[in-house]
């Protein structure tokens, strides 16, 4: 007999052996589990990087493009929609306003603001030692009242969109130029990092979504030349916030794969894109956006809950604090408006322009600017400035400078309230676990009845069964896996509200520390913390004294937000004045990173995005149009790479 066949000879044997045990058990009576359907594995293919498509939607700017692609393409991430009836009111959605600009405290927090922003600049000495002499807005303002604009040219050589031909919708640089006297409402899809759901007409979470859907796939397929039809050959790694919102990410990612039809997609964190892009290992990513500032300590491609922070300011803020400052110096240009699209873009490139964190310059300069908007000349204008140009950029360090009153000014990541389509989460997981300590419990105080003087023991069996406060503190910097991280965010999805009371505080009635905690936590949210504070405030929320060492040694700044001349060295000199005294002896190097291997900081998450489509690991994560369809919701707990 060969080999082969004894094998063959075996295998048999055991069938019938297991065909026996069966029978037994069936006889018995005994159930058997019944197995969960197992999600079937797709077949490893060689994914081309050129069929993947890299998405970062921002609130002010898309980008978006293949993985092979040198630069995406940018855009405004605005849609113009045409009115279907003739009468209809124009919408506009604000692009430099927002509310609690108009409260009557906001011009008093706005004085105070930029008072602390004065003595700032006053308190540290320039590089000669020597300490800067105070400009009063009053000097600039006698000079810039007297200017009248030169006229360039006849005509600006702007023109509005044409819309003789009556498009449904127009996206882009396209909708920005849109005649406020036609028929079309301006539609910004994303404020603040999240998406723009509001009461108004095209607030609804369905308009938004189409607005999306509009907006990606008219790039998609004008800019890219990838046609519609052909985008179940494609794939898609899509960029999400730190802080994010778990139904919207699903509508996104239903929208994406089911009604644009990507065969697959990646759902990844904005903040470990950033550590990819930059080609750094682990650090404190700082993205200052153009309405949000998020915050978020990676380690080794992990985000750490806990560190995560999200303000709800950004470079808009800065941009509508310099025109206020303008103002007050006698701005030339006296028919700017905030409620007009085209002079919000002439603020922005003016901050953009002239703003600046290098507290080695001072004193009045003269600059110029032009204005070239459609139907009206080109002008010049003269502009005399001294210290706006300082005093705007540090509102990011003094945001009370913003006079926002009445907001939510800081998120941190809450807990997820529930999924239908995905009963077994973490609620489902804390319950079975509290139903196993109950158990424990139970069997403990059993044993310890039962057993003769064993009532000492079983009590403190039952103590423990509780928690222990060191259970309950441990979630402070858990880096949110595991079920220790889930312990320690009971309540919010993070333990920030014990960093915030100090582990000591914790030995109370539950009751007590629960509603102590939310009492912390929402005045936590009310504030508006400095660009500074936040990122000590983060690394702080890191698990080991060796985390924070590398957070301190390797602050990454992303994002449009930050981009003034002189930030790198202003932001290092705030972190080392501010820092613990113990981590100045422990750390040997802080280091502000902002243009790592001189790449545009706008562009190093998407960047990273495209690193993350080449690397094998990621072949994991991968979520399949036809496994969405049959699992919906579930496939991101179990494919992200991050804790959904």
């Amino acid at each position: 007999m060969t080999q082969a066949e004894k094998e063959q000879d075996n295998g048999k044997e055991k069938e019938k052996e297991r065909d026996k045990e069966k029978e037994k058990e069936q006889q018995r009576g005994v159930k058997r589990p019944i197995a969960p359907p197992a999600i079937p594995d797709p077949l490893q293919e060689q994914i081309q990087s050129n069929f993947i498509i890299v998405i970062h939607p921002g609130s002010r700017t898309l980008r978006i493009g293949r993985a092979t692609d040198t630069l995406p393409i940018i855009l405004p991430h605005v849609i113009a929609r045409r009115h279907k009836q003739t009468g209809q009111p124009k919408y506009e959605d604000a692009w430099l306003l927002r509310d609690g600009l108009n409260k009557s405290e906001s011009n008093e927090q706005r004085q105070n603001g930029l008072k602390m922003v004065e003595q700032a600049i006053w308190s540290k000495k320039m590089s000669n030692g020597v300490r800067r002499t105070p400009v009063s807005a009053e000097q600039a303002r006698s000079y810039n009242c007297q200017i009248r604009p030169a006229v360039l040219d006849s005509s600006s050589r702007v023109k509005w969109t044409n819309t003789a031909h009556q498009p449904p919708h127009l996206v882009g640089e396209e909708a920005v130029y849109v005649n406020p006297s036609d028929c079309y409402n301006i539609h910004w899809p994303i404020v603040r990092g999240q998406l723009n759901v509001h009461a108004g007409p095209g607030g609804s979470l369905t308009a938004v979504l189409a607005d999306l859907e509009t907006i990606w796939s008219h790039v998609i397929q004008k800019q890219l030349e990838i046609p519609l039809k052909d985008l179940k050959y494609y794939r898609c790694i899509l960029l999400v916030p730190d802080i994010y919102n778990r139904p919207h990410i699903k509508e996104v990612v239903n929208m994406l794969l089911l009604n644009m039809g990507f065969s697959a997609i990646i759902v990844h964190q904005e903040s470990v894109s950033a550590t990819f892009g930059s080609g750094c290992s682990s650090a404190c990513v700082v993205d200052v956006g153009d309405q949000k500032t998020s915050l978020c300590c990676v380690e080794d491609g992990v985000s750490h809950r806990n560190s995560r922070l999200c303000l709800a300011y950004g470079g808009s803020d800065v941009t509508r604090t310099f025109f206020w400052l303008l103002q007050r110096a006698g701005f030339p240009y006296r028919d700017c408006q905030l409620s007009s699209r085209l002079d919000c873009q002439l603020l922005q490139h003016l901050k953009d322009t002239f703003c600046h964190l290098n507290q080695d310059i001072s004193g009045l300069k003269d600059h110029e600017f032009q204005t070239r908007f459609p139907e009206a000349p080109a002008l010049l204008y003269q502009v005399r400035l001294g210290d706006e140009k300082l005093q705007a950029s540090m509102g990011l360090f003094y945001p009370t400078t913003f006079g926002i009153v009445g907001q939510k000014m800081t998120s941190l990541q809450y807990r997820s309230q529930g999924d239908s389509e995905d009963p077994h989460d973490e609620h489902y997981l804390l319950a079975t676990q509290s139903k196993q300590d109950q158990s424990s419990k139970s069997a403990a105080d059993r044993k310890g009845i039962s057993r003769p003087g064993g009532g000492l023991d079983g009590e403190m069996s039952a103590q423990g069964g509780i928690g222990e406060p060191s259970d309950l503190g441990r979630g402070c910097g858990s880096g949110g896996s595991g079920a220790g991280g889930m312990k320690g965010e009971t309540e919010f999805g993070t333990a920030q509200g014990e960093c915030l009371m100090g582990a000591g505080e914790l030995e109370e009635p539950p009751s007590a520390h629960l509603s102590r905690k939310t009492a912390i936590m929402s005045q936590f949210e009310s504030k508006a913390l400095g660009l500074d504070k936040a990122i000590l405030h983060s690394i702080d929320c890191c698990a080991s004294d060796e985390t924070k060492r590398k957070m301190y040694s390797s602050i990454l700044v992303v994002g449009g937000g930050l981009m003034f001349p002189g930030a790198q060295e202003f932001l290092l000199h705030r972190i080392i004045n501010k820092m613990p005294p113990s981590f100045r002896r422990l750390v040997d190097n802080v280091e502000v990173i902002t243009r790592p291997k001189d790449m545009d900081p706008r562009l190093i998450s998407w960047k990273g995005g495209a690193v993350l489509a080449c690397l094998d690991t990621t072949q994991e994560m991968w979520i399949h149009q036809r496994e969405w369809q049959r699992f919906g919701v579930r496939m991101l707990r179990e494919r992200a790479a991050f804790v959904w």
